[in-house]
């Protein structure tokens, strides 16, 4: 029992023996192959790996945004893999944040309102302190009022974190969230990423392509054919294009 309970203390999300594939074409095509993998509370990872390594199939099957075929999923005590769809919803809109490369957000709604929206959809709108605190955070403060199309890219994304902090989620999943950016915004949204790491105790698991941005994590995961094949800590840029030049292909 004692094993369990530290086990369960000091990751706030693992994964074992993860499998996943897709029907194409008629044929089962094998995305993740038997990954495992762990993640310390308060940590920055960085996923890569070269385009059809199934990093982002994995990034999903972590959130809860995808099941996987076999295989388990912790956040902290709770077996997300074993949790039917209704509880699995509540506990990822209390507990997870997600950050998409395309923002997504609602281009008739303010930024104020986008920010509340998860919490709305869920029956717990957050206090306009609250938001406001949130956007605030981001280095929006006074851009309340802004509608997306009144926004940069980079202004966009950050609303995008907001929305994904507002409920001060344990863990933060990102899926490419500077591949739309040019590299001082997306500098400034790393240095944002990393901040919440820092100084707020988040644990931000991150699919990149770009060498750069992984330098801003603790450490990077590779992988490759739906397998973890190596995993870099204190990555430097250098380091991590070296490694991903030996898997060879784009990441």
């Amino acid at each position: 029992m004692n094993s369990i309970t530290s086990t369960e203390a000091e990751y706030a999300a693992r994964a074992e023996g993860l499998h996943r594939s897709y029907r194409r074409g008629g044929s089962d095509i094998p995305v993740l192959r038997g990954v495992t993998v762990e993640f310390r509370r308060g940590t920055f990872t960085a996923v890569m790996g070269p385009s059809g390594s199934g990093k982002t199939t994995l990034l999903h099957c972590l959130a809860g945004m995808d099941r996987p075929d076999r295989g388990q999923v912790w956040w902290g005590p709770a077996a997300v893999h074993a949790l039917p769809e209704r509880r699995l919803a509540r506990l990822r809109r209390e507990h997870v944040g997600f950050v998409f490369q395309a923002f997504n957000l609602m281009p008739g709604m303010t930024a104020a309102q986008n920010v509340e929206l998860p919490g709305r959809m869920a029956g717990r709108r957050p206090a306009r302190t609250t938001v406001r605190d949130a956007l605030a955070r981001v280095g929006l403060a006074g851009r309340e009022r802004q509608r997306p199309a009144q926004l940069s890219g980079g202004q966009q994304q950050r609303v995008a974190i907001a929305r994904a902090l507002v409920s001060r989620p344990r863990i933060l999943f990102a899926d490419e969230p500077t591949g739309a950016l040019d590299r001082t915004t997306g500098t400034q949204i790393l240095h944002l990423l990393r901040d919440t790491v820092d100084h707020h105790g988040t644990t931000c698991v991150m699919v990149t392509h770009d060498p750069a941005a992984a330098a801003h994590a603790d450490r990077v995961l590779l992988l490759t054919d739906g397998r973890l094949v190596a995993e870099l800590h204190h990555p430097t840029s250098h380091g991590v294009a070296e490694a991903l030049a030996g898997l060879g292909g784009e990441a």
